[in-house]
């Protein structure tokens, strides 16, 4: 039974290349150090998600990565696999310590997700009319986004003070949000400082290449400072 598993037993995570919520996991994933197996689903610029992997289908009601399948155990979003992974290997710890520091961060990694992601969801469909006043929306509250994150890092080298998931989770958001349009400007070098630090990790990079080779296949779009 799925109480039972061991540590030891090495799970599968279902991701894909263009997978923000994938890449959260798998650098949380290195980060523990887990042996981990990574099976990247079918995934083009054409048909998507398709086909859909029957693991995936059966896993996740929603149909979408990542899935994480460890011994008879299943489970899907980022955010509940991150709370598995820091139940099941607890160093190093990517959660706060502190019970109040840990709400912080966990708040953090949920306003990364849905309130500055869902404006960068938003600029995915209207690349061709960014400067139209609805993309223009989004850039700006994504950008006022950004200021709050400056304002946070003013006596901080990563988001609630050390190292953890939420920092990945908005590293994962902000490259998107790089691709779309929701640069960066002067405005946050504290912001801009971050996101290198985060950029130099080595399980950062190690997650990055496959994405980086995706777009780079497909004459798409890749921030420089993801780049090697």
């Amino acid at each position: 039974m799925s109480a039972s598993i061991s540590a030891s037993t090495r799970p599968t995570l279902y991701t894909a290349p263009l997978s923000m919520f994938g890449m959260k996991v798998e650098i949380a994933l290195r980060e523990k150090g887990v042996d981990f197996e990574r099976v990247s689903v079918p995934y083009s610029g054409e048909n998507g998600y398709a086909p859909k992997h029957p693991v995936v289908l059966e896993a996740n009601p929603k149909r979408q990565v990542p899935v994480l399948v460890h011994g008879e155990l299943q489970l899907f979003d980022s955010s509940q696999i991150f709370e598995y992974l820091e139940d099941r290997w607890p160093l190093p710890n990517l959660w706060p310590g502190d019970i109040s520091a840990r709400a912080l961060a966990r708040q953090l990694e949920l306003m990364a997700d849905e309130v500055y992601f869902s404006q960068i969801i938003k600029l995915m469909g209207v690349q061709e009319a960014i400067e139209g006043r609805y993309a223009q929306e989004a850039i700006a509250i994504s950008r006022a986004y950004y200021v709050q994150i400056e304002k946070r890092l003013c006596d901080k080298l990563f988001l609630a003070g050390d190292y953890c998931f939420a920092d990945i989770a908005f590293f994962m958001a902000q490259i998107f949000g790089e691709r779309m349009g929701a640069a960066l400007t002067d405005e946050t070098p504290r912001v801009a400082e971050w996101r290198t630090r985060m950029a130099a990790r080595t399980t950062v990079r190690e997650t990055l290449h496959p994405m980086i080779d995706f777009l780079d296949l497909n004459e798409r779009f890749v921030p420089a400072f993801i780049r090697p």
